[in-house]
């Protein structure tokens, strides 16, 4: 064989071991997507099967258990007066585990539920019963908690009550997936009763009544704020949770109300529809607003926390915010310069990290002085001269007990020679003379010596005296007659003794 034949053999094999190999990675390419693919639907259907509820959803018990805790009337009306009482007393005592209590045992969420699913089912009827029954819940809830509040007011605003005045971003979700969890949970066969005990604790439908009542019986422009702030979220938790009710009725497709005649239910769905819109709008706008809110205020927290605290040459005394408004108000303890101001203004007007504070009015308050540095050496000054008044105030504290101590002595040696000339102890004579006579205020004794010719001179005893002004005169009188007869007997005397009223 030929050399050429020989290379030709050789490049016909090489050849062949390529498109082998090719071949390979080809089905081993196709191996890989079929795999893939596989993966793929198998995840699709693992997910399915763990989020789907359709299948486990029992819709006429559903229909049937909602409407049966619409009504308000008997029992229920009892059950929500005492739901009222219970969370306001929770309010005032700001106890958080009867507040707890006080959202278990209401029965408010029945009607909310009614609302949402009248309009998913296209049922008129249960719509304007649920309306009427909020609407009496509403005010019987507000006249108990108005009542109680009236009657039992608080001394100062407790963080359970002021917690339900001014509603947030974390409300609206709360109320929404409170909502989802609690209608998803009634769809289910056999009700999740725990899961409606949260849902009930989580949205806190009555601690916002009992909030409104609280404002409404306080007055004036604060009550009236508590009373708004608090009727808006109850307003935000009634909302969503009817709109997540209708949402998960809708996604489960409950079959609507069939009405004989075709005209009424083209009507009633029309004015379902509308219903629908209409909850829905507000409900968008709500959190919308809300969410603007809470983005507000959370960048002015870091505004707060990037530009001001990181700064050791401002001393932040305490801020002020407008959200309606659109004012940031700082006020400063030590002096800003108009450097300061300007980096402050640039800094909330150009920063990207502060996009919803651009359209805010800065305003800043610091001293025109170096007061921060006066109040520190003013207060090191005061320290200083409280350090020597406490010292001066010993040295005269001591005096003063040497002084008292003196007294005493000084007063046991007179009456030791008291004692001695008369045999009488004046202490003793006293404290008797007031166990005798409890009218007595004031009691003195001494001897005193006198002349009535001006030569001979004699002893006298003398007390001087002073009486409850509560007795009369004629009752003073016959009192000192027998205070003088006991004196008498006492310093054993036979003489009368002087009797001095003051």
């Amino acid at each position: 064989m030929s050399e050429e034949s020989k290379f030709n053999f050789s490049e016909e094999q090489a050849k062949s071991q390529t498109e082998k190999k090719d071949e390979a990675v080809k089905q081993s390419k196709e191996t890989v997507k079929k795999d893939a693919v596989s993966f793929i639907e198998s995840t699709k259907t693992f997910f399915k099967e763990l989020l789907d509820f359709r299948h486990d959803t029992d819709r006429d018990a559903t229909i049937e258990a909602i409407k049966a805790d619409i009504p308000f009337k008997g029992a229920t009306a009892w059950i929500l007066i005492c739901s009222i009482f219970v969370a306001s007393v929770g309010l005032n005592a700001n106890s958080t585990a009867v507040v707890i209590g006080a959202m278990l045992i209401s029965p408010l969420m029945g009607p909310i539920l009614g609302i949402g699913m009248s309009i998913a089912i296209n049922d008129i009827d249960t719509l304007k019963k649920s309306l009427i029954n909020l609407a009496v819940m509403i005010i019987l809830s507000l006249l108990t908690a108005y009542l109680f509040f009236k009657f039992f007011p608080l001394h100062e605003d407790s963080s359970e009550l002021l917690a339900r005045t001014k509603p947030d971003i974390r409300d609206v979700l709360i109320a929404f997936f409170g909502g989802l969890a609690l209608i998803i949970a009634r769809t289910k066969k056999g009700t999740i009763a725990s899961v409606i005990f949260g849902v009930a604790i989580a949205t806190a439908l009555m601690p916002p009544l009992c909030t409104v009542g609280f404002g409404l019986a306080k007055g004036g422009e604060y009550g009236f704020k508590y009373a708004t702030g608090a009727m808006y979220l109850f307003t935000i938790n009634t909302i969503f949770i009817a709109l997540a009710t209708f949402i998960v009725l809708k996604v489960l497709r409950f079959p609507m109300l069939k009405y004989a005649n075709s005209k009424k239910r083209k009507r009633i769905a029309q004015l379902a529809s509308i219903l629908a819109i209409l909850v829905m709008i507000p409900a968008v706008m709500t959190f919308i607003d809300v969410y603007k809110q809470s983005k507000f205020e959370n960048q002015i927290a870091r505004f707060i926390e990037n530009e001001i605290e990181g700064n050791d040459a401002l001393n932040l005394l305490d801020h002020d915010k407008d959200y309606d408004d659109k004012i940031f108000e700082l006020n400063f303890l030590n002096e800003i310069t108009e450097a300061t101001k300007q980096d402050l203004l640039n800094e909330i007007k150009n920063n990207p990290i502060y996009p919803d504070l651009r359209d805010v009015a800065l305003k800043l308050k610091g001293n025109d002085t170096k007061s921060y540095e006066l109040i520190s050496n003013a207060y090191k000054d005061t320290r200083e001269e409280l350090k020597k008044s406490k010292n001066i105030i010993a040295g005269l504290q001591k005096e003063i007990s040497e002084l008292q101590e003196e007294v005493t002595n000084l007063n046991k040696q007179l009456e030791q020679k008291t004692n001695v000339k008369t045999g009488i102890s004046f202490t003793a004579l006293a404290k008797d003379a007031k166990i005798r006579f409890k009218d007595l205020e004031f009691f003195s004794y001494a001897k005193m010596l006198e002349s009535k010719d001006f030569i001979k001179v004699d002893t006298v005893s003398v007390a001087r005296l002073k009486w409850n002004t509560a007795l009369s005169d004629s009752l003073k009188t016959i009192k000192e007659k027998e205070l003088s007869q006991w004196l008498k007997q006492t310093v054993k005397t036979k003489k009368d003794i002087v009797i001095k009223r003051e």
